[in-house]
């Protein structure tokens, strides 16, 4: 995949809906009685890119105070969804260390890596930051869905769609938009901003609701990947 050329067609496609009112808003993002659960691999920013993107949030705040916005504990790349979220899952239904075994496998043939995230891309319902990634990324993905694919253990990588970019999303439509022309145009003049690279030098597997929120997340095991 062509990760540039993704990101710009999903950026021109959504962009459109969103400055004609054709986006989407999420009505489930402030409902406590969501039960969607999982299990996954993420990678957090360092503290530094964290500190540009939610420079932007603080110009899209004052544009569109309504939405939700991700605040720094909660911004991830989603590595690999391992289990994804429905509702009804529980962690008593498996056996962790089983995971954590399988992943470390993987994970320790492998040295830190670089990713970069800049600019913007969006979809109908969501303004992401656009995350670059090396070859060392797509190789864990890669292990990963071979390991697993030979296990014996209940997981449901690819299910939705298989995995290839390294996004992070930083703000979901939940209200009516104030005014997406205006939006737009904020977003157009980050469209090439560079948020910052940094070095991944763990990867957390988490417990998380479907939205990563700080409150619901659960920190399974943090992976070193400095030991490869």
């Amino acid at each position: 995949m062509n990760l540039a050329e993704h990101y710009d067609k999903l950026y021109t496609d959504s962009v459109t809906k969103i400055a004609s009112g054709d986006y989407e808003t999420d009505p489930l993002i402030n409902d406590e009685t969501d039960k969607r659960f999982g299990i996954t691999l993420v990678i957090r920013p360092d503290l530094a890119t964290n500190a540009q993107i939610q420079q932007f949030l603080t110009e899209v705040k004052a544009i569109e105070p309504d939405q939700y916005f991700y605040q720094n504990s909660d911004i991830h790349i989603t590595l690999m969804s391992i289990i994804s979220c429905y509702t009804g899952f529980d962690l008593k239904d498996i056996h962790m260390q089983d995971y954590v075994s399988l992943i470390q496998e993987v994970l320790t043939k492998q040295k830190t890596f670089k990713i970069q995230f800049k600019g913007l891309t969006a979809s109908p319902s969501c303004i992401l930051v656009q995350g670059f990634l090396t070859e060392t990324l797509n190789e864990i993905r890669d292990d990963l869905r071979k390991v697993f694919k030979n296990s014996a253990l209940q997981q449901s990588i690819d299910k939705r769609y298989a995995i290839q970019t390294a996004h992070a999303t930083i703000v979901r439509f939940n209200n009516p938009l104030r005014n997406p022309a205006v939006l737009v145009s904020l977003m157009e003049k980050y469209r090439d901003f560079d948020f910052g690279t940094f070095e991944v030098k763990q990867i957390e597997l988490v417990y998380n609701d479907w939205y990563q929120r700080e409150r619901f997340v659960q920190k399974l095991h943090v992976f070193s990947t400095e030991q490869g």
